[in-house]
């Protein structure tokens, strides 16, 4: 269970404050994926990041119950200066995770090579990407979440990567962002819709995806 109570967090660019989510209470409960939905720029990134709690409110809360992953993917985070390896092992001291077989499934799903024990700073973006989304396969999570990224890497790489992503999903549920209307359809029950600061939750994603789809004619 995620349940936000009067939870606000606004962005601040240039002296100018917006609304990201402003007072918003909604609980979403377990046993259903959520597809999030929303106009470019209505900040659900910054959603996902905050059920993660990678970032905080500015008032209210966010209740947690059980695990949740950071954003799938996400590769903003990687010590650069420590090997993958370092990394991974990092990782699975703060959730508690089995070290040596953590490092293991990451180090043959990641496919990185000898790069796997060199610094991540040395990496490219492809690379990062695919030590992030190995280390995400390689923890149990109740929820995952996604911003975009459900693969990477060449066709046989994507192809395993939604394989094992699917597999999670058959005792997990998923959060996700996407801009693709089927991938959301394909992974989601529900939905919630971002709109000037609200949430609105609908229990049939295809209802959520025709508001999201009159709020974006409305331009």
């Amino acid at each position: 269970m995620i349940r936000f109570e009067q939870a606000t967090k606004y962005a601040r660019t240039k002296g100018i404050k917006k609304p990201i989510i402003e007072d918003a209470s909604l609980t979403l409960n377990r046993g259903k994926s959520v597809g999030l939905l929303g106009r470019n720029g209505a900040g659900k990134s910054t959603l996902l990041r905050l059920i993660a709690g990678a970032i905080k409110l500015d008032s209210g809360r966010i209740i947690r119950r059980g695990k949740i992953s950071w954003p799938l993917g996400f590769a903003g985070s990687f010590q650069g200066s420590m090997s993958g390896e370092q990394n991974v092992r990092f990782v699975a001291r703060i959730y508690g995770v089995d070290t040596e077989e953590l490092i293991a499934f990451v180090e043959d799903f990641a496919e990185l090579g000898p790069f796997y024990k060199a610094p991540v700073s040395t990496y490219s973006s492809g690379m990062k990407a695919r030590l992030a989304f190995g280390l995400s396969m390689g923890v149990n999570f109740d929820y995952y979440l996604v911003d975009e990224i459900t693969a990477v890497g060449d066709a046989n790489f994507k192809k395993k990567c939604r394989a094992v992503f699917e597999t999670k999903l058959k005792d997990s549920d998923v959060i996700m962002v996407s801009h693709s209307t089927k991938t959301i359809r394909d992974y989601c029950d529900c939905g919630v819709v971002l709109e000037k600061g609200r949430l609105i939750y609908y229990d049939d994603i295809g209802d959520a995806i025709r508001v999201h789809d009159k709020n974006m004619k409305g331009l």
